[in-house]
């Protein structure tokens, strides 16, 4: 044999050992590498490195809508060293909603709160910590306390209306984020802040809110003139706050708000909540709650005074209380409004505050489709689902951008046929909003009171959606004219 066949032998021999070598090597791996490598999510296409950090900046609910349809309910999209994996629809949210915290953590994404609700307190201790607060937030969320709120929401909406003219034109928008902040700072701040310092814990709130920019999220600490305002904010709020605590805890009487609640409440070890535990407490519910219910208050409006039939019903449901109830307005009875319930829904289903729910896997798990697919979802990813989008899917609720109240009234409940988190607004399962009591009542008082003592009507265009902003809103003015009346029984 010469030479040549030895060395073309050699080099046959070498090519068939790496084939062989590959071919052992995937049938290993077959049975051998974890089954997140097998059944990984398909991922949406980008450009290398910067590319879904685009995408997701120019718009996560844009980015839903053209995937959804290609890649179906499950799906990951790649952000710098960062992988997030959605979850659309029921089918796929009950882990998401579900999962212990142990599997599903929402304190690594929501660290960024930590410079403004401050130290010690909600995303910034460790889950059982979190749990023994979230605990007081139920106390004082209690139906006995809500009762006590109510009126003082009453009374709110009542002195903060008396200062309109007999006719008229207002932005709502700004109208209603004012008187919020007012019902926010009696019922949960206190009436210390309420009645002497409202200017003051105001002012301070903001630059509070303007501290939560976009980049904070990732950049929570950065020198950023925003940030220097927010921690000078923070740290004047807490002087103030420490005073108020030290003057109630001196005097003898108890006040009905959640700075009472929190002042009262205790660990179950028998330790007392701090001064700056308290501080910190107040100032998440006000962040959780303002915002959120000042938007969903607009969007009610808006869509109640651009539908003529749904705002017949929701009058036509006020003269009928009146007529039982006479004028009072308290916890029971805003109860009774089942109309001005679903309006109010329906106006959170279409535009929900917050349109994208974190957490960070800490563990695989498996999740199937709703088209029957099986993925395993790794550890380490972040899973994320949207109640903007997920609230219009088409085979969840029918003609989904079509404003519906009664798509929740008995015998339709389209949010309950689909099955569990087909309505997730408000979040749901181990992590649902506290306050969502708390914000119905609280905006069914406002509208409650405009619809018995203004004839009102929308005189700028539909109002668009912000999507700009952290907390999703209402974009530019929504001006409505008034003329003062009062509504018949009749």
């Amino acid at each position: 044999m010469s030479a040549m066949d030895l060395k073309e032998n050699k080099f046959l021999s070498v090519g068939l050992l790496i084939v062989a070598t590959m071919v052992v090597a995937k049938f290993l791996s077959a049975f051998l590498m974890p089954k997140s490598r097998k059944r990984l999510p398909p991922t949406i296409k980008t450009w290398p490195v910067l590319g879904g950090l685009i995408r997701f900046l120019k718009g996560p609910v844009v980015m839903l809508r053209e995937e959804y349809p290609k890649l179906g309910s499950v799906f990951t999209l790649n952000i710098l060293n960062k992988k997030i994996t959605f979850f659309v629809g029921p089918e796929v949210s009950a882990h998401f909603f579900k999962a212990s915290e142990s599997d599903l953590s929402q304190q690594e994404v929501y660290r960024f709160n930590v410079p403004t609700f401050g130290p010690g307190v909600v995303f910034d201790v460790d889950y059982s910590v979190r749990q023994e607060q979230f605990r007081f937030f139920t106390e004082a969320l209690r139906v006995n306390k809500l009762k006590g709120y109510v009126d003082q929401m009453v009374v709110e909406a009542e002195d903060f209306f008396s200062k309109w003219g007999e006719s008229g034109e207002v932005d709502l928008k700004y109208e209603l984020e004012h008187l919020i902040i007012l019902t926010a700072s009696r019922c949960l701040l206190g009436r210390e802040v309420r009645d002497q310092l409202f200017a003051d814990v105001s002012s301070l709130f903001h630059d509070l809110d303007n501290g939560m920019q976009p980049i904070s999220v990732i950049f929570p600490y950065l020198p950023i003139p925003a940030h220097r305002r927010r921690d000078q904010a923070r740290k004047k709020l807490a002087d103030i706050f420490a005073n108020i605590i030290v003057s109630r805890k001196r005097a003898d009487k108890s006040e009905n708000d959640m700075l009472q609640c929190f002042i009262d409440s205790k660990y179950k070890d028998g330790r007392p909540t701090t001064d700056g535990e308290i501080t910190g407490l107040l100032i998440a519910a006000l962040f959780a709650g303002q915002h959120t219910s000042s938007i969903t208050s607009t969007w009610t409006g808006a869509y109640l005074l651009t539908h003529q039939k749904y705002l017949s019903a929701v009058l036509d449901e006020q003269k009928s209380l009146m007529k039982q109830h006479g004028d009072n307005i308290d916890h029971d009875i805003l109860s009774e409004m089942d109309v001005l319930y679903r309006c109010i829904k329906e106006a959170l289903r279409l535009h929900p505050p917050l349109i994208m729910l974190l957490r960070s896997s800490h563990s695989e798990f498996s999740v199937t489709t709703r088209e029957r697919k099986q993925y395993d979802i790794p550890k380490g990813h972040i899973v994320a689902t949207s109640p903007a989008f997920a609230n219009r899917l088409p085979h969840v609720y029918k003609d989904p951008d079509r404003y519906d109240p009664d798509r929740f009234a008995a015998g339709r409940e389209e949010d309950k046929v689909a099955g569990a988190f087909s309505y997730i607004s408000f979040g749901g399962g181990r992590h649902g909003c506290l306050g969502e009591p708390f914000a119905y009542l609280q905006i069914k008082a406002i509208w409650s009171h405009l619809l018995r003592n203004f004839e009102l009507e929308l005189v700028s265009p539909f109002p668009d959606i912000d999507w700009n902003a952290m907390v999703v809103g209402v974009k530019g003015k929504v001006m409505v004219r008034y003329k003062r009346r009062r509504l018949s029984v009749e």
